[in-house]
């Protein structure tokens, strides 16, 4: 990516971070909201305008052209121990996944019982552990990959399973927006992979909607959980119950 590219794709970051919109910055500029989108797209604008923009944001050009992290740099999963400093601390890690979901510092503010000191304070500490780049008030750059992911079996994961889970699973499902399916069947080693893609497919359609929908306002969504899991797995009641084959006598 070019030096004009990075700076471009950094300013639009910082207005997204700070839930500036384009109509407000225009405002600001004293132009039109067509004008600013024509210009963050084309990247055509003066250093004048430039300068009016850094001003507003209050960061230098500099900071611009060094904000934009590495593609290759970005975080598909965090390490152990980040993943444990997020476990030690609830806030940090709703922080850690709101930021990833795209969540604006003030829905974060107006929704969460987090106050302004409490917030630098958690922001502070997650820009320590790597996961975000924090400029302060409220500059906010998650430097997570699209395709992140928890650790398999790591201290998320296992937080997830003794303690989300178990409550998520433990709901009527009888809202407007439920669904649940418990099934199961004895299938080849071909229709189980099968099956796995199938669920690839419907995870990766949801995390798409997902970023789509984070561009509109907070009210209009609703918290949304979806647990996809598949493997080879009988009840132990009913495992009790099986017949003990010949070879498996001792």
């Amino acid at each position: 990516m070019g030096n004009s590219s990075a700076i471009i794709e950094a300013i639009k970051q910082q207005l997204r971070s700070r839930g500036i919109t384009y109509q407000a910055l225009a405002k600001q500029l004293k132009v039109s909201e067509p004008t600013v989108k024509r210009d963050l797209a084309r990247g055509n604008f003066t250093l004048a305008r430039l300068d009016q923009i850094c001003e507003l944001l209050g960061v230098s050009i500099a900071e611009l052209a060094s904000s934009e992290p590495d593609r290759d740099s970005l975080l598909s999963e965090l390490t152990e121990q980040q993943e444990r400093a997020l476990v030690g601390n609830p806030k940090l890690l709703l922080l850690t996944y709101l930021i990833v979901n795209q969540w604006k510092a003030e829905e974060i503010l107006a929704t969460f019982q987090i106050d302004e000191n409490g917030m630098v304070s958690l922001l502070l500490a997650l820009d320590g552990l790597g996961i975000i780049r924090f400029r302060p008030p409220h500059g906010i750059q998650a430097l997570t990959a699209r395709n992140f992911s928890w650790r398999k079996d790591g201290p998320v994961h296992d937080f997830f399973v003794q303690r989300v889970a178990p409550e998520f699973l433990r709901g009527k499902f009888d809202g407007p927006g439920d669904e649940f399916f418990f099934i199961g069947g004895r299938l080849t080693r071909a229709s189980l992979t099968r099956f796995k893609s199938a669920l690839a497919r419907v995870a990766t359609e949801f995390e798409a909607l997902a970023r789509a929908d984070a561009k509109l306002p907070l009210v209009e969504r609703d918290g949304c959980t979806a647990l996809l899991a598949v493997r080879s797995w009988e009840f132990s009641e009913f495992t009790r119950l099986r017949r003990v084959r010949a070879n498996e006598k001792r």
